[in-house]
């Protein structure tokens, strides 16, 4: 499959105020998991998302469209980020009424380090999403850091922390293109009508 041919629509605080969608997927994650660095690598563009060394410069949520009616969403990380604990407060209420009032949304991309595992706010959000039935897939990024030897070992851990089967995650790194062109198929079968 193609890259997702992205472009950049608008960002915006709440879910009232983004353009209205047929299918959407969307994107989430802890501050600093790379986010921004995946949506450029999907998309093979290199400064479509604006990435950052600094935790938590995703700070409202993002749309870019597809095609007319067909859309990705990149939401705000949780976590620790370099902004004060109101703004975070805010981004806990905007994840969650996009999670829970967007109709158009298809599937949910939880990315977690696969360098050290999901964390509590990894699991937390987890948890959420099954508990409210919202689709989602695990992707594990950064799968260049985690050395050869050790790969096996960090695959089961990573799957059990996320209560998940091995098999279930899809890996990737940005940075190496590693696992882009599987993440590339999903997305397009997620967004197809």
């Amino acid at each position: 499959m193609p890259p997702i041919p992205l472009r950049f629509l608008k960002s915006a605080t709440r879910v009232d105020d983004l353009p209205e969608s047929d299918r959407e997927v969307a994107v989430v994650g802890r501050s600093n998991v790379g986010k921004s660095s995946l949506i450029n690598a999907f998309a093979n563009r290199t400064r479509l998302a604006h990435t950052s060394k600094t935790p938590g410069r995703t700070q409202l949520i993002n749309i870019f469209e597809v095609e007319p009616g067909v859309t990705v969403v990149d939401l705000p990380g949780y976590g620790y980020a370099k902004v004060p604990n109101r703004v975070k407060q805010d981004w806990g209420q905007m994840i969650e009424g996009y999670l829970l009032h967007r109709e158009c949304l298809q599937m949910v991309m939880v990315l977690v380090d696969g360098e050290i595992g999901p964390t509590k706010l990894d699991v937390q959000m987890l948890d959420w999403l099954r508990s409210n039935e919202i689709p989602h897939q695990v992707i594990a990024t950064k799968s260049d850091k985690v050395k050869s030897a050790k790969k096996p070992k960090r695959r089961i851990e990573l799957s059990e922390g996320c209560n998940l089967e091995p098999g279930d995650i899809v890996w990737v790194s940005a940075s190496k293109g590693i696992g882009i062109d599987r993440l590339q198929d999903l997305i397009w079968s997620w967004l197809a009508p």
